[in-house]
């Protein structure tokens, strides 16, 4: 793979209006992150769970302020690449005009990370298969193919997100969000489809990046990036480059931010988190400044701030550092695994504490049993309603889904997307508020 085939302002959709002037394109890809941040799907995010259970008196981080400061991050990292590039050759600027727009790429990437998860965080994604391995949908097993199949028992957030930006939904256009090529294939970690996403030997098939819907567009951005194909069938391709940045954005915010949450909720106290934080600091003057300080939560922010820019730097680092293998299509990890041995030690003793104490919290598991019941609910009315439609009642909650989501094809997995769009997209508190409303739990006010 070379930066100048990987680099394109072509936008899906609208292919045709391409002039191929990369010069005079340097903004298209300031102006996919302003599509992002301006549209209804990433509103959302606010009111989808990032970890904890959506704020009362204390905020904690939702999905839309992480993926702002993941788009920060990942800005960063692309920028230092840049710069560091253009140090070493002067020409860059002439030879490959778009590799400036890098930083812009990846920030655009971030905020459209996480816009295919489903409500109540990762057990949204885990109810959605839950019903069709386990639950009432097993038996449309027998109406789809084994590709489709395995697209619904493993339901996936990442291939949601690209579903999301380029289908074209009922009268909203042809185009989806008509983004940059770049812009897609850079959301894609796991660039393969869903029979080849359990490959855990692979950093590019431990998941899988696109549905049998969409596989057919997702060869055409590949083709256009001059993608590696590693195999026709089931289709599996190696990582775009930038993947490995947005990758690294998101792995610096979430295993940070979630420590300054936790101490928020006091389920870490100062003294865990300080202990876990100061070594990422890699400062000799950091304990002399934070004795100067009397409020905790003052300190874990400066703390926080020194981590994420020496994580920023040692990720940056790797990826410079390995941008032959990685544009070979041979690296095989994430950066933050590998970054230098100390920090890489710290990070992991974080994973550890993080699972132990925060993700097995209590109300953070509450939630996950709470997505489970709420997410398989809605399903178990809306799925049967809009493939049989045969009873006054099918009818009548048919009609509770948005147009937009409808389908004019008469296959079961088109119809049972087109329900699990309407699912997917919904908030925590939306999805919730619905649930008990058509199991009778509540009646909807009049107002």
């Amino acid at each position: 793979m070379n930066w100048e085939k990987l680099l394109s302002s072509k936008r899906w959709g609208n292919e045709d209006r391409f002039t191929g002037n990369q010069k005079e394109a340097r903004s298209e890809f300031q102006r996919d992150y302003d599509r992002i941040i301006f549209s209804s799907p990433f509103r959302r995010l606010q009111n989808k769970t990032q970890v904890f259970p959506l704020p009362g008196s204390v905020f904690v981080h939702n999905r839309l302020t992480h993926s702002l400061e993941v788009a920060s991050v990942g800005r960063s990292l692309g920028t230092i690449f840049y710069n560091r590039i253009k140090d070493s050759d002067a020409n860059i600027d002439e030879t490959c005009p778009l590799l400036c727009e890098i930083g812009n790429i990846i920030a655009s990437a971030c905020l459209a990370h996480d816009l295919g998860n489903p409500a109540f965080g990762h057990s949204g994604e885990s109810a959605i298969s839950h019903y069709f391995n386990s639950g009432d949908g097993k038996i449309y097993q027998e109406q789809v193919n084994e590709a489709q199949w395995e697209d619904l028992i493993h339901f996936e957030g990442n291939a949601n997100a690209l579903r999301i930006l380029t289908h074209p939904f009922a009268g909203k256009g042809t185009g989806g969000f008509a983004l940059t090529y770049s812009t897609l294939a850079a959301i894609a970690k796991y660039p393969c489809a869903s029979v080849a996403g359990h490959n855990k030997k692979n950093i590019y098939t431990k998941k899988y990046g696109f549905f049998q819907s969409e596989q057919s567009g997702f060869e055409k951005i590949a083709a256009e990036m001059d993608l590696i194909k590693v195999q026709e069938s089931p289709l599996i391709y190696k990582r775009h480059p930038l993947v490995y940045l947005v990758e690294a954005a998101d792995d610096i915010c979430y295993n940070i931010i979630d420590l300054e949450d936790a101490h928020r909720l006091k389920i870490l106290s100062y003294k865990e988190v300080e202990t876990l934080l100061l070594p990422l600091c890699n400062d000799v003057k950091m304990p002399s400044r934070l004795a100067e300080m009397e409020d905790d939560d003052a300190k874990i922010t400066l703390m926080r701030a020194k981590s994420i820019s020496t994580l920023i730097w040692q990720c940056s680092n790797v990826f410079y550092q390995e941008q032959e293998s990685i544009l070979n299509g041979d690296f095989n990890i994430s950066l933050m695994d590998a970054i230098e041995a100390p920090f890489l030690s710290v990070m992991k003793e974080i994973e550890k504490i993080s699972v132990k104490k925060i993700y097995n919290y209590s109300s953070v598991v509450q939630i996950e049993v709470a997505g489970y019941q709420v997410m398989g609910g809605l399903l178990e009315e809306f799925i049967p309603a809009y493939l049989q439609n045969e009873s006054k009642y099918h009818k009548k909650l048919v009609e509770l889904i948005p147009k937009q989501f409808l389908t004019e094809k008469n296959d079961v997995y088109s119809k049972i997307q087109s329900v699990l769009d309407f699912v997917s997209g919904m908030t925590d508190i939306y999805a919730v508020e619905l649930f008990r409303k058509i199991k009778g739990i509540s009646f909807p006010s009049m107002s």
